[in-house]
């Protein structure tokens, strides 16, 4: 089904897309895995793509590595093996396919719709696949299509509508479902991020297998259809807008010195962390009286940023 194509701009370039072919590929912020840093070698990842989303090839392979932006508008670079070259109709063609996203912390991907299945792949939470039956002839099993060609099966019970646009990619900007019900959003928004509970703390992830503090909130503003800019800063061009601290309400983004967390209502909020005793996500309080409290967080809390 896919074949490699291209595009042809002003100036001759070359526009080539990917789509990821593996459960969670890295995007490095340049074209190698280290960088040399005080402390030593060090990771130079610097976002996730999860299986199934599409990726902007921006330049030419270097030592491996395809520069590319995703749909949110973040650039790095990935291992070529790691995503499957596509064209742009390909790639519209993938968008416009019943798309759904994975549920589950880890779900099973097999080659029948039966646990005895041979396991094709395990897929995290915020995986997008193209859902050919939701509810086969063995009730609570979906058949799904993969962008390797591949069909297989998962339980439909792990399966949620895509709520957010891939088409950022050829439209140059990220696009955004428009929010109806700020209230509706609101719960949901911070009841998705709820679902992250308890995940280790990963420098650059996104996924339930490992999620930074910016890869917490951008994923979960994501899965209800809002793409925010990856990092820890409000930016223009993005839909979250500083407002007053007075005017926060859950779902608003806290800004702290090199952090973001989410607000969850009464001074409390939630936000991935690698603080020794938490390492992951968890909730803390800006109130002095509970035990959860976080004094050097509260003093570094400058901003706050909200869509509505």
């Amino acid at each position: 089904m896919y074949i490699v194509a291209c595009l042809y701009k002003g100036g001759g370039y070359l526009i080539r897309y990917g789509i990821t072919n593996e459960p969670i590929v890295t995007i490095w912020a340049g074209p190698n895995e280290t960088k040399e840093g005080d402390m030593g070698i060090l990771s130079s990842i610097a976002d996730e793509s999860l299986y199934g989303m599409g990726l902007t090839i921006t330049g030419k392979l270097k030592e491996g590595f395809w520069p590319v932006r995703t749909f949110y508008g973040y650039e790095g670079y990935v291992k070529e093996d790691q995503i499957r070259i596509v064209g742009l109709a390909e790639l519209q063609e993938w968008e416009e396919c019943d798309l759904m996203v994975t549920t589950g912390f880890c779900v099973d991907v097999t080659s029948l719709p039966c646990v005895q299945g041979v396991r094709l792949m395990s897929l995290y939470k915020g995986s997008i696949l193209d859902v050919v039956e939701y509810e086969t002839e063995e009730k609570g099993w979906a058949r799904v299509y993969l962008p390797d060609g591949r069909t297989g099966y998962l339980r439909n019970q792990y399966l949620c509508k895509k709520e957010f646009s891939q088409a950022g990619l050829w439209t140059g900007e990220p696009v955004q479902k428009k929010i109806v019900d700020e209230a509706a959003f609101r719960k949901a928004v911070t009841a998705t991020a709820m679902e992250y509970l308890g995940i280790q703390y990963r420098w650059g992830g996104r996924s339930t297998a490992g999620l930074d503090c910016s890869g917490l909130t951008s994923e979960s503003y994501m899965l209800n259809g809002i793409l925010t800019y990856r990092d820890a800063d409000i930016v223009e061009g993005f839909p979250v807008h500083e407002i007053s601290k007075d005017e926060m309400l859950p779902g608003d983004l806290m800004y702290f010195s090199g952090h973001i967390a989410m607000y969850l209502g009464e001074g409390k909020y939630i936000h991935s962390t690698g603080k020794i005793g938490s390492g992951g996500v968890v909730i803390n309080s800006m109130n002095p009286a509970d035990e959860n409290y976080r004094e050097d967080l509260v003093k570094s809390f400058y901003a706050v940023g909200s869509i509505f």
